[in-house]
C-alpha cells in the first residue's frame, strides 16, 4: 500500500479522536501516521537521510528514558489535557522496576518504544552485548505492559541511546522488521538549563524546522515542567501533533478490517 492509501486509510480515525477529546479547544491529535520497517526502517534527519513524511507544521513527540513516576505522570497529564499522542521509549530497566507507569502509558493511548535495557553507548560494545541489551530490553518493556516476556516487540520501534549504532546494529534491527527512529530536533533537555531556557531553545529550533521528529526525556524535571507551555505553544502557533503506530501486520483472510 502506498503512502498516500495509508494516510486515505487512516484519515477516517482522526475525527473520532477528536470527537472523543472532552477540551474542544485541545490540541489533539491531528492525524496516525502508521510506519512500516519494510518502507522506513530508519528515520530522523540527524542521524539519517530520510525522516516520517510530514507536513508542514507537523510534529511527531518523542520521550525517552523512562519510565520515572514522578516526571513521567505530569508529562502525561499534559498530554492528557490537551489530547495529545505520543511516543515513549523506555528503558527495560526502568520499565521493569515500574511496571504500572508502563501500563499507564498505554492505557492512555501512547506508542510504546524500545530504547534498550541499561542505556549504554552502543557502539563500543561487542556485537552480542549490543543484541542483549536490545533483547532484554524489549523483554523487559513486553514483561512490564503485558506480563510475558518477548523479544519480539508488540510495537518494532527502537531508539539508540545517543543515536550510537554500529552498520551491524542497524542491519540487525532492519532484518528483523525494526524501525530505528532517530530525531529531527530536540530540547538538549541533558543540558543543565531552566525551564525557561528549554522552552525557549525547542521552540526556536521548531520554527526553524518547521516540523519534525522531536526528542524529549520524560525523567527530566524541567521537560516535564515546560510540556503545558509548550504544547500550548503548538497549539497556538498553528501546529499538528502526529501520532506514530506500527504498521499493521499482514492479514490472512478477506475478513480482517
Amino acid at each position: 500500500m502506498s503512502a498516500g492509501a495509508v494516510l486515505a486509510a487512516l484519515s477516517c480515525i482522526a475525527p473520532t479522536e477528536a470527537a472523543d477529546c472532552p477540551r474542544k479547544d485541545a490540541l489533539g491529535t491531528s492525524r496516525v501516521l502508521s510506519v512500516d520497517a519494510q518502507t522506513t526502517p530508519r528515520v530522523g534527519l540527524k542521524s539519517f537521510p530520510q525522516t516520517l513524511p510530514l507536513a508542514d507544521h507537523e510534529v511527531v513527540l518523542t520521550f525517552d528514558d523512562g519510565p520515572h513516576p514522578p516526571t513521567t505522570s505530569k508529562v502525561l497529564a499534559a498530554l492528557a489535557q490537551e489530547c495529545v499522542r505520543a511516543t515513549f521509549f523506555l528503558i527495560g530497566l526502568h520499565a521493569s522496576q515500574h511496571p504500572d507507569m508502563v501500563k499507564r502509558i498505554a492505557r492512555e493511548g501512547h506508542t510504546i518504544g524500545h530504547h534498550t535495557w541499561s542505556h549504554p553507548f552502543m557502539a563500543r560494545i561487542p556485537f552480542d552485548k549490543a543484541k542483549n541489551e536490545i533483547d532484554r530490553g524489549i523483554a523487559a518493556n513486553e514483561m512490564a505492559l503485558k506480563g510475558m516476556s518477548t523479544t519480539t516487540p508488540a510495537t518494532p520501534f527502537f531508539r539508540f541511546p545517543y543515536f550510537e549504532a554500529t552498520p551491524a546494529q542497524l542491519d540487525l534491527l532492519q532484518s528483523r522488521g525494526i524501525v530505528v527512529f532517530g530525531a529531527d530536533l530536540w530540547a538538549s533537555d541533558w543540558n543543565e538549563m531552566t525551564p525557561e531556557q528549554e522552552l525557549k531553545l525547542v521552540t526556536e529550533r521548531l520554527a526553524a524546522a518547521g516540523k519534525g521528529i522531536i526528542l524529549f526525556h520524560d525523567p527530566k524535571a524541567r521537560t516535564a515542567a515546560i510540556m503545558p507551555a509548550f504544547l500550548q505553544y503548538l497549539r497556538e502557533n498553528g501546529y499538528r501533533v502526529v501520532h506514530v503506530v506500527p504498521a499493521a501486520a499482514p492479514q490472512k483472510n478477506a475478513d480482517a478490517h
